[in-house]
C-alpha cells in the first residue's frame, strides 16, 4: 500500500508539537490514527478536531517509558482498524543542562523516554509487522544527534543513540518493513519548557523566535517517508530552518 488514504498509522507524543501537527496532516490525507501521549486531556480535544472533520481517530494515554502503554497502544490499533501499518516513533523530551549540574534524574528520563522509548515501541510492532508482512516505522530524532554543543551533552547522546538504533534496525528488517529517522533542527514547539536553567531556557527561546520552523514542517517529511510506494524506503530526513547553523 503507497499512499497515506487507508494507512491506519499510530504517533506517540501526538499531544502536541510535531505528533499532533502529523496527525493532521495524515488524517487530511485518509489516515486512520491511534494517538497516544501522557496528556490524555490534549489528546481528548485533537481526537474530537479530527472526527469532527471526518477522520477515524482512536487515542489512548501513553507512557513511552512503560512497555505495557505500548503495546496496548498497538493492538488498539489491531483492535479498532485490524493492522497497523505505521507506528511514528515521536515522543522525546530534552531537559538540557551542563553536567556540571549534575542533573541525573534528567538524565536518566532522557535515556527512558528518547532511548528506551524507540525500543519499547520496536517490542510491540515488530512482530505485528513480521506477522502481517509489511509495516514502517518512522522514529524523530534531532540534528542533536550530528552534531552536539555545551549544556546539551545528555540530549545529543540520547539521539545519536536514536538514530543508530533506528539505522540498525533498518538493516534488520528485511524486504518487508521500512525505517525511517527525521531529525528535526529548531520547531517552533513546547520543548524549551522543560529546560531547567532560566538563562538557557532564555537564550534558547529567543534563537527559536528568531529561526524556527512550524512543526507542519516536520509533519510534511514524516508523511513524504510514509507515503512512499513499499519498495521506496526513506531513511533519514534533516529538516532544519535554514537560518539554522
Amino acid at each position: 500500500m503507497s499512499g497515506i488514504n487507508g494507512k491506519v498509522v499510530a504517533i506517540t507524543g501526538a499531544s502536541s508539537g510535531v505528533g499532533a501537527a502529523t496527525a493532521r496532516l495524515l488524517a487530511r490525507g485518509g489516515a486512520k490514527l491511534v494517538l497516544g501521549a501522557r496528556r490524555e486531556d490534549r489528546l481528548a480535544g485533537l481526537a474530537a478536531d479530527l472526527r469532527g472533520d471526518g477522520a477515524e481517530v482512536a487515542y489512548r494515554r501513553v507512557d513511552v517509558r512503560d512497555r505495557a502503554d505500548q503495546a496496548a497502544l498497538v493492538e488498539l490499533a489491531r483492535e479498532r482498524f485490524g493492522r497497523l501499518d505505521v507506528l511514528v516513533g515521536n515522543a522525546g523530551i530534552g531537559p538540557i543542562s551542563p553536567l556540571d549540574d549534575l542533573r541525573v534524574d534528567d538524565w536518566d528520563t532522557m535515556i527512558d523516554v528518547n532511548v528506551k522509548g524507540l525500543l519499547h515501541g520496536i517490542a510491540a510492532a515488530l512482530p505485528v509487522f513480521r506477522a502481517q508482512g509489511h509495516g514502517q516505522f518512522v522514529h524523530t530524532a534531532s540534528t542533536a544527534a550530528y552534531r552536539t554543543v555545551p549544556g546539551q551533552a545528555v540530549y545529543s547522546a540520547s539521539k545519536a543513540a536514536a538514530r543508530t538504533l533506528t539505522e540498525g534496525l533498518r538493516q534488520e528488517a528485511g524486504p518487508s518493513i521500512r525505517v525511517s529517522t527525521v531529525s528535526p533542527g529548531f520547531v517552533a514547539t513546547e520543548f524549551l519548557k522543560s529546560v531547567p536553567d532560566p538563562e538557557t531556557r532564555a537564550s534558547m527561546t529567543e534563537t527559536m523566535d528568531a529561526i524556527a520552523i512550524p512543526p507542519e514542517a516536520v509533519a510534511r517529511a514524516i508523511r513524504f517517508a510514509i507515503e512512499q510506494p513499499a519498495e521506496v524506503d526513506v531513511n533519514e530526513i534533516v529538516v532544519r530552518p535554514t537560518a539554522q547553523g
